[in-house]
């Protein structure tokens, strides 16, 4: 083949073939294969590609000598239409293709900018819920406090104060250092302290390196909430065990207590709950959860990858 044959070729049947593809892109795909209408598809497309051949045939008897005379044997418009044919499905197939997989992959990309607008809405609505939750609880201590007069009501205001600031300010992050989390629980307990009058006997402790690791902020509170909302805090036999440990990047929280006697079948209610969804979302695949709801102690213990 010449040079200059091969530049009819590319000019002539390239442009017609580029035509055909993005025709049918473009065009005949969007409006009718993408709203199902199959039978008016194929009934314009079919005189479409006897079109394009014809067209094809064209260039061929301009440039007859290059392409239809080969050996002194001249090529018929019936043979030359078949082998045009053959070409001209190809690209339609090419355009069929390219154009249901661009479809596909814009999906794909709407569905999961969908899914995670879903999951942010959880979320937020979620971490909504922890606020009064904890808002409530929390008054309740103070109005107890307030109402038997006690002198230690200011104080439990000011640590409130200071347990709100944290979460309305410095915990909008995804995520937040561990030794702040940390110090936000240290106020939720001598708040607790408070409540009991001093009396609350709590085994709180903290190992391992907490000041450059970060977590989701509010995951532990909730255990903890519920060791005081459900357990028994003023039996100096039976503490409360918050037992923190840091191991490179693994964090374990074990939470243990006595349970009252009245209220032996409580075990979490809305703040587990709560808390355990949000270890769905946010760390999935990452996270074991185990829960001993015996006769009389409740233990959860958490284990997660920072």
């Amino acid at each position: 083949m010449s040079w200059e044959q091969a530049l009819v070729i590319f000019l002539g049947y390239g442009i017609i073939n580029i035509g055909l593809f993005y025709l049918n892109y473009l065009v005949y795909i969007p409006l009718f294969l993408d709203k199902k209408k199959f039978r008016m598809y194929a009934l314009i497309l079919i005189p479409t590609i006897i079109l394009f051949g014809v067209g094809k045939y064209g260039v061929a008897l301009l440039f007859k000598s290059y392409i239809l005379t080969e050996k002194g044997h001249t090529t018929t418009f019936g043979m030359y239409f078949l082998n045009t044919l053959f070409s001209s499905l190809i690209f339609i197939f090419l355009s069929t293709v390219l154009k249901f997989t661009m479809d596909w992959f814009l999906n794909e990309r709407v569905q999961r900018d969908l899914e995670n607008q879903r999951l942010t809405a959880e979320l937020s609505f979620l971490k909504s819920q922890i606020n009064p939750h904890f808002l409530f609880n929390s008054l309740n201590t103070i109005y107890s406090l307030a109402y038997q007069r006690s002198e230690t009501t200011p104080e439990a205001v000011l640590k409130l104060s200071e347990i709100m600031r944290y979460m309305l300010y410095e915990c909008n992050d995804n995520k937040v250092d561990l030794d702040k989390e940390l110090k936000y629980l240290q106020n939720y307990i001598d708040l607790q302290k408070i409540r009991f009058g001093n009396k609350a006997f709590i085994d709180y402790s903290v190992i391992g390196e907490v000041d450059h690791q970060r977590i989701v902020p509010l995951i532990l509170i909730s255990f903890v909430e519920n060791a005081f909302k459900h357990g028994v805090a003023n039996d100096p036999e039976h503490p409360i065990v918050l037992a923190l440990t840091v191991t490179d990047s693994k964090l374990n929280f074990y939470v243990h207590n006595k349970k009252h006697q009245h209220n032996r079948d409580a075990a979490g209610g809305i703040g587990l709950n709560n808390v355990q969804r949000r270890l769905n979302l946010l760390y999935p695949g990452k996270y074991t959860l185990t829960i001993q709801n015996e006769v009389d102690t409740y233990s959860s213990e958490l284990s997660l990858v920072l």
